[in-house]
């Protein structure tokens, strides 16, 4: 276990990957500095942030010098660097597991549940219904396996929080923005369940965005 001090996260409060991160630092009992970085202000990113992510992408990370971009490692740093309830189990099979649930949001369910639904359907003008439709689709059957692979218990691997489910929360909850997410998460009662706990849960409510 590194010794903590105060870290720094990189990015804006309305980003869902930021938000994987900061519940992260929260379910750690770790403080940190959110430092405000705007990816969709006019001109992008400001040049000194390149340093931090040469893709100009958010999140950046930086604890004591030591500095990191993409969530996924981010996370399982915050981890394994700091003080407070572990978050990947030990088990070889339940840690694939989580890191499969991890994959395939990325790989699949963010981009469609976050971008091809709620914000086509909040800020498309007019929406496009096909890619609504399709991205719903994508969305349908990540719920179908989610419920599939989920074990006994409250959280996604069992009684025990993981980053599979502080990666799962954020894009759920920004997919609920929109009566489709609402109405598609109604049919999956094991995963509506899973967010009644999870929306519930501390780091849910502190990184909540003000309205």
């Amino acid at each position: 276990m590194i010794e903590p001090s105060k870290p720094a996260l990189y990015g804006a409060d309305y980003s869902v990957y930021v938000r994987i991160a900061r519940m992260t630092l929260e379910e750690k009992g770790a403080a940190y500095e959110l430092v405000p970085v705007d990816v969709f202000a006019e001109g992008g990113p400001p040049d000194w942030y390149l340093e931090h992510h040469p893709f100009g992408r958010i999140p950046a990370f930086e604890h004591d010098g030591f500095r990191l971009f993409e969530t996924g490692a981010i996370t399982r740093y915050v981890d394994e660097a700091f003080d407070g309830p572990a978050l990947q189990p030990k088990d070889a099979r339940a840690r694939a597991v989580m890191n499969q649930i991890i994959g395939l949001i990325d790989s699949y369910a963010y981009r469609a549940a976050v971008w091809d639904v709620a914000v086509e359907r909040l800020e498309g003008n007019p929406a496009n219904e096909k890619r609504i439709a399709a991205g719903l689709n994508v969305a349908k059957i990540t719920l179908s396996v989610l419920s599939a692979l989920k074990l006994p218990g409250d959280w996604l691997l069992g009684d025990t929080i993981s980053l599979a489910d502080l990666h799962l929360a954020p894009v759920v909850g920004y997919f609920l923005n929109v009566e489709e997410g609402r109405t598609l998460l109604a049919t999956f009662p094991t995963m509506a369940d899973w967010w009644a706990r999870v929306s519930a849960r501390a780091s849910f409510i502190a990184t909540t965005r003000a309205s």
